[in-house]
C-alpha cells in the first residue's frame, strides 16, 4: 500500500491539518488518495467541524463517514479510556478488518493516529501497533517551540526500537515572530534524529479548506515526501 500514517509528538498538534491539507494537494497533484481515522474521541464524526469531516472535505474521497472513522467515543480521552469507559474496547483486529475493507478503494491513503505514537488505541494496543500493522512510514507532526526537541528525538527513537521508518518531520505552529528556540530547533532536530524536515508550517489564522490546501503548498516540500516514501519501499 502506497501511504504513510500520521502521528504526533503530541494531542492537538495540528494533525489533522497537516493530514488533510496533504490530502487536498496529493489529490490536485492527481494521485487517487484515500483516508482513515480509526478512531475519534470527544466529538461525532458526523460534526462538520470533526477531524473525519475535514478529512473526507479535503481528500475529496468518496469514502463515507463510517467508513474513514469506525470507531467514535463521548469523552475527549485516550481511545482506550474512553472506550472503557462507553463499554467498548477496541482490539486491532477490529480495525484491520475495517481497514481491509477500505485500502482497495484509494491507490494511495493518508492514515491518522489519535495523539502520539504511544497512546493506547485499546487492551495492549497502542498507535505504534497499529502503525506496524499497517507497514506504512510516518509523518511526524511536532509543535515549534523549546522542549520540542525533546519529544522529536523520544518519539522517533522509540519507532526506531519498534522498526518503525519516518518518511520526515513537519513542525506545525511556528509564530508570526519566532523566537530562538524556534529558530534553531530544525537544524539541530536533523542532526539529532537523521530525520528530514518536510515543513515548517506556520499558525494559522483562519482555519478554512483553502488556507489549509495553500499552507501546505506553500511550507510542506510535498516533492521530498514522495520521494522518502518511495526510497522507504
Amino acid at each position: 500500500m502506497n501511504g504513510f500514517f500520521v502521528t504526533g509528538t503530541d494531542t492537538d498538534i495540528g494533525k489533522t491539518i497537516i493530514s488533510s491539507g496533504l490530502a487536498a494537494v496529493l489529490k490536485e497533484m492527481k494521485i487517487d488518495v484515500g483516508v482513515f481515522k480509526p478512531m475519534l474521541s470527544g466529538i461525532s464524526r458526523e460534526d462538520p467541524a470533526s477531524d473525519t469531516s475535514l478529512l473526507k472535505q479535503m481528500s475529496q474521497t468518496d469514502l463515507s463517514i463510517e467508513e474513514i472513522t469506525p470507531f467514535e467515543f463521548k469523552e475527549p480521552l485516550a481511545p482506550y479510556v474512553a472506550g472503557k469507559r462507553e463499554g467498548k474496547i477496541v482490539g486491532i483486529e477490529e480495525v484491520l478488518h475495517h481497514w481491509e475493507k477500505i485500502r482497495e478503494k484509494h491507490d494511495f491513503f493518508i492514515v491518522e493516529g489519535a495523539g502520539g505514537i504511544s497512546v493506547p488505541l485499546g487492551e495492549n494496543f497502542l498507535v505504534s501497533d497499529l502503525i506496524q500493522a499497517l507497514q506504512l512510514p510516518i509523518v511526524l507532526v511536532a509543535r515549534p517551540n523549546l522542549g520540542t526537541v525533546n519529544h522529536i528525538f523520544l518519539t522517533v527513537q522509540y519507532a526506531k526500537s519498534k522498526g518503525l521508518t519516518i518518511a520526515g518531520i513537519v513542525i506545525n505552529g511556528l509564530s508570526e515572530n519566532p523566537n530562538l528556540a524556534e529558530k534553531t530547533n530544525p537544524k539541530l532536530i536533523e542532526e539529532l534524529c537523521g530525520v528530514p524536515i518536510l515543513g515548517i508550517t506556520p499558525k494559522l489564522k483562519e482555519i478554512t479548506k483553502e488556507s489549509i490546501q495553500q499552507m501546505v503548498k506553500d511550507h510542506i516540500d510535498v516533492t521530498l515526501l514522495i520521494n522518502q516514501l518511495e526510497v522507504g519501499n
